[in-house]
Formats: C-alpha cells, structure tokens, sequence
C-alpha cells in the first residue's frame, strides 16, 4: 500500500500481530519445557513449523493482489492444520487462535473470513474442553476473542478502504493540478506570442510599410532623377522586411486560431471531453470577421472558466456558446457544478490567469461587458458581449 496519512496505524497493528503470535508460542514453547512429556520432540517441531510457515507469510504480503489471494488462503490453512495439530498435543496452544482471527478476516474474502472465525472459535472451546473440562472461562474466552477479532477486523477493513479512496483522490488530484498546470503555461506562452505578434504588427510592421510608401511615391514623382536605383533597391528591401514581418506575426499568432475562434473551441470540448469531462461547444464554423484580439481575448476566457468548472465546481457538464452576429460576438460558458456567492467571491488582482480577475481585464480592454451569474448549488454561467469585436 502507498504511503499515507494511515499508514502507521496499519504498521502498528501489524506489528502488534507479530507481537501476539511470538508471546504465545513463546508460551506454549514454556509449557511444553516444562511438561517434558514423552511427545516433547513432536510438540517442539509443530512449533517451529508454525513458526516458519508464519513466517512465509511475509512473503504473500510482497506478492500481487491477483496471486496474494489464492496464496494467503493456502497460508491460513496450512497454519489451521498446524495449529490445530499442536492443540491436540498442548492445550494452550488453544489460544493461538486469537491471532489466527485476525489473519482469517484479513485474508480470506469477505465471506470465509467471519465463517473461518465462527468454525476455529467451536475448534478452541472444544479442545479446551477436552482437555481440562469445559469451564465459563474456556467458553467465554474465545467467543469474546472471536467478537473482539471482528470489530477489529471490520474496523481495519474500513480504514484500509477509506485509505485507498483518498490514495485514489489524491492521484485524480494530482493529475488535474499536472494537468491545468500544464495548460496554464502553454496559455502563458501562447498569450505572449500574441502580444509581439500585436507589437510586431504595430510598430516594425506598420513603420516599413510606411517607409514602402514613401519610397513608392518618391519613385513615381520623378523615375529619371539621380539615384533613382537606390530608391528602387530601399523599396524593394522594404518590401521584403515587410513580408518578413508579416510572416513572422504569422508564426507568433496562437496555432489554435489558425482556422478561427469557433474550431478553437470545438478542439477545446473535445480535450476535456477525453478525460470524461462532457463540454458541449456550439459555435459557428466561420467567424472571419471577428479581430484576432477578440478571438484571442475570448478563447482565453472560454479556457479559463472551463478550467474553473473543472478545478473548483465538481461539475458534471460544462456547455460552451458563440454567437457572432456582424461586429458583436457573445460568449456564454455554463456548468451545473456547486456554484458561488458572486458576492463573496470578488475578483482579486494577483490571480492566476484562470481567475475572474483575469476574464474582466480581458473583456475590459476590448470595452466588452462580463457577467456573472452563479448561486451556491446551482451551477455557474460566465457571460461575455463583445460590441465592437469587428476589426
């Protein structure tokens, strides 16, 4: 079992076990010294093979689950066999069937363990029995042992249940903060890309094709003036920094709005539908004439409130919607997750960028209009207007 916050309680109680199993053969081992009987040597080497066969159970616990289970079976029997082999001989040997309890419920399956206790708790109460007579005390004794063994046994079951659950919620925890990591950093990238390729565009961009202009008209005021070669040489090496540029504006622009903001959004449904998360998308197949700061600007809030219905609103199903009509573009993205108090939840600058803070800067810079519509247990609905998205 991987390490965690029970682990120590199920090293203990192993321990603990261990503890039981030597004190007892250690006191039948006594016993046994000080019987001296004629069938000493036989009682000696039963002992030494419980031992050695409970031993061999440290074995079984390295081994898979799949072959753990038909092996430990084979274990306990073999250690029952002998057990009840020695208690023939030695009647204290009886209680060694207090830490064959707690073997028999943790090995067996469900079923066979409690029906293994009930059969070994008759064995013992019979042989003590036999032995010296029956009395409460070698009555009672083992039918308490047996009703403590399951109490312990079903509590150890429940804890070793509850761990591997939050082992499991840990690793799904793990894997989705890996995961929104991961796309936080390429949103990071891919934002910064866009913002040289704007200043690129801005200023090395426009400033060559006005040095391209200039050169053309001085060219076509006058094609016979001295030094009308070097004009045209200026011009054409203008022209060539311009496509360049272009070029590289181009390459910078985010790879996802190659083929515009609505397929953007349908490969964003489509990632977070593969790991079993539904995102229904329903846009546009065309939206050419939005500017590449719009659909920029709105593919970065459908990926961050996307990311918030996965990382904070447990939700089930998450629905994303572009409307373009002419210069106005609306995007709506709604969950049915837990939901929020928009009034507690005021957007705090030094968010990350999946936080609401981040979605108003957006929207603010384009002059749009953000709103919020959430209640506390039901869902979430991000809406943003955009009335000049037009370039």
């Amino acid at each position: 079992m991987a390490h965690s916050t029970l682990t120590p309680v199920f090293v203990g109680l192993r321990i603990g076990l261990h503890a039981l199993v030597v004190t007892l053969l250690t006191l039948v081992l006594v016993r046994i010294l000080i019987a001296s009987d004629d069938l000493m040597a036989v009682e000696l080497g039963l002992v030494a093979v419980f031992a050695v066969v409970y031993v061999l159970g440290a074995r079984i616990q390295r081994m898979t689950a799949a072959r753990r289970r038909p092996a430990g079976a084979l274990w306990v029997t073999a250690l029952t066999i002998v057990w009840a082999a020695l208690m023939v001989l030695v009647p204290e040997a009886a209680y060694l069937v207090f830490p064959l309890f707690f073997l028999y419920l943790h090995v067996l399956p469900r079923v066979a363990g409690p029906v293994a206790v009930v059969l070994s708790t008759g064995i013992a109460v019979l042989a003590l029995g036999l032995h010296g007579g029956f009395t409460l005390g070698g009555v009672v004794g083992p039918l308490v042992g047996a009703a403590v063994a399951m109490l312990i046994g079903l509590g150890y079951r429940a804890l070793a249940r509850e761990a591997a659950e939050r082992e499991a919620l840990v690793a799904e925890l793990v894997s989705t903060r890996d995961r929104l990591a991961a796309t936080e950093r390429e949103q990071g990238m891919l934002a910064e890309r866009a913002r040289l390729a704007r200043e690129i565009h801005d200023t090395v961009a426009q400033g060559l094709s006005s040095i391209q202009m200039l050169l053309h008209a001085a060219e076509a005021a006058d094609g016979d003036r001295p030094g009308i070669e070097h004009i045209r040489l200026a011009r054409a090496t203008a022209a060539e920094g311009v496509a360049d540029t272009r070029r590289f504006i181009r390459e910078l622009a985010p790879p996802t709005l190659d083929d515009g903001l609505g397929p953007a959004l349908v490969r964003l449904g489509d990632r977070w539908s593969r790991v079993d998360l539904p995102v229904e998308v329903e846009a546009p197949a065309s939206d050419a004439g939005l500017s590449m700061d719009a659909q920029i600007a709105l593919l970065r809030i459908a990926q961050g409130a996307v990311a918030n219905a996965v990382q904070h609103a447990d939700a089930d199903r998450i629905r994303v919607r572009l409307e373009v009509d002419g210069a106005r573009a609306t995007l709506t993205v709604a969950d049915d997750g837990v939901g929020f108090d928009p009034t507690r939840v005021a957007p705090a600058r030094g968010s990350d960028s999946f936080g609401l803070q981040a979605m108003a800067e957006r929207v603010e810079q384009l002059d749009g209009t953000l709103r919020i519509d959430s209640r506390t247990g039901d869902g979430t609905t991000i809406t943003v207007m955009l009335e000049k998205a037009a370039p």
